[in-house]
C-alpha cells in the first residue's frame, strides 16, 4: 500500500473502522477549532507555562463521547486529565488542542492529534492542521499520507544543511541549561531551527519534508503518539536522545529523515545536553 494514494479499504480490517472514526473525530473537531479561532477565549493556568482553554476542553469531550459510544471497551488517554485505560486491549491517546498557546493568542499554528495503541504500540496516528486544511495519517505497515496523497522525509544527508524544528518544554526553568545548550549547538550547525510550540504538527512536517529532523525533551504521551507513527511510516526514524528505541512514555523524542539522525545524537551527546535524572511526566500503565 505504500506510495499508494490513501484507501480505507486497503488498510487491515482491525483499523479500518478506527481509521473511518479517527478522521471523522478529527475533521469534527477542527471544525470547533476554526469557529472558537480569534474569539473570546477563557484560560486557566494548570502550571507554570502551561495552560488550557475552554476549547481543549469542549473538544475533548466531543472525542471521547464519541469514541466510548463507538468503541466502548476501549480505553482513552486524552491531555486534560483523563486516564480510563485498565485492562483494555485497545487504547485512544488523545490531544484535543496541540499548540494550546499558540490558538490563545491568535497564532494560526495548532492541531488536534489522535493516535490508537494495541498492547502498547501505537497503529493508527491522525494529525489534523484545521486552519491549513491538512489531515496527516498513518496505519502501522502500511505508509502515510498528507490529504490522501503518500508523504516521506527529505533527502537531506548533512546537519549543515538540516533545517530543525523543536520545542520548549512547560517546565523550561528546569531545563533552561540543557535546552539553551543544545538549541545553540544545533542552530550553529544548522540550516535553522524553529521552535513553532505545536509538537504534533512538527513531527508530520519532518514525516512530509518539510523540517530534517526534530528534537524535544519533556513530552506526553498525546504530544507524539500520533506523530510519531506518521514519521515512522514516511520512512523517517525515531528515537530518544540516546538512540534507543522509541517511546511515546519515554518523555525524549527525536525524529528525522533518518540520514542525519546520527548527527542529532551526536549534538544532542555533548556535555551539558542531555539533563541528568531525567524522568518522564508521565508513566506508562
Amino acid at each position: 500500500m505504500r506510495a499508494r494514494e490513501f484507501s480505507v479499504a486497503r488498510l487491515p480490517a482491525p483499523l479500518r473502522s478506527l481509521t473511518t472514526e479517527a478522521i471523522s473525530l478529527a475533521r469534527d473537531a477542527g471544525r470547533i477549532l476554526r469557529r472558537r479561532f480569534r474569539t473570546a477565549v477563557r484560560v486557566t493556568v494548570k502550571g507554570p507555562a502551561d495552560i488550557v482553554t475552554a476549547t481543549d476542553v469542549e473538544v475533548q469531550a466531543l472525542i471521547v463521547r464519541r469514541i466510548r459510544r463507538r468503541f466502548p471497551a476501549h480505553g482513552i488517554l486524552a491531555e486534560e486529565g483523563l486516564d480510563a485505560t485498565a485492562g483494555t486491549e485497545w487504547r485512544w491517546i488523545v490531544d484535543p488542542l496541540d499548540g494550546t498557546k499558540n490558538f490563545a493568542h491568535g497564532i494560526p499554528s495548532f492541531c488536534v492529534s489522535i493516535a490508537a495503541e494495541r498492547g502498547g504500540r501505537v497503529e493508527l496516528g491522525v494529525v489534523l492542521d484545521p486552519i491549513h486544511d491538512e489531515l496527516f495519517a498513518a496505519a502501522r505497515g502500511c505508509g502515510a499520507w498528507c490529504n490522501g496523497r503518500p508523504i516521506s522525509v527529505s533527502e537531506v544527508s548533512r546537519i549543515e544543511a538540516a533545517f530543525l524544528g523543536t520545542g520548549l518544554p512547560h517546565s523550561v526553568r528546569r531545563f533552561a541549561g540543557s535546552v539553551g545548550r543544545t538549541f545553540t549547538r544545533f542552530a550553529a550547525r544548522s540550516l535553522g531551527v524553529r521552535d513553532r510550540g505545536v509538537g504534533a504538527l512538527d513531527l508530520c512536517y519532518v514525516a512530509c519534508g518539510r523540517f530534517d529532523g526534530y528534537w524535544e525533551i519533556d513530552q506526553s504521551p498525546w504530544d507524539i503518539a500520533a506523530g510519531g507513527l506518521i514519521v515512522e511510516e514516511a520512512s523517517g526514524r525515531m528515537s530518544n536522545f540516546r538512540g534507543e528505541p522509541f517511546d511515546i512514555f519515554g518523555g525524549e523524542t527525536v525524529a528525522s529523515n533518518g540520514k542525519i539522525h546520527d548527527q542529532i545524537l551526536a549534538v544532542l551527546a555533548m556535555p551539558g545536553g542531555i539533563p541528568k535524572r531525567y524522568k518522564p511526566p508521565l508513566q506508562r500503565r
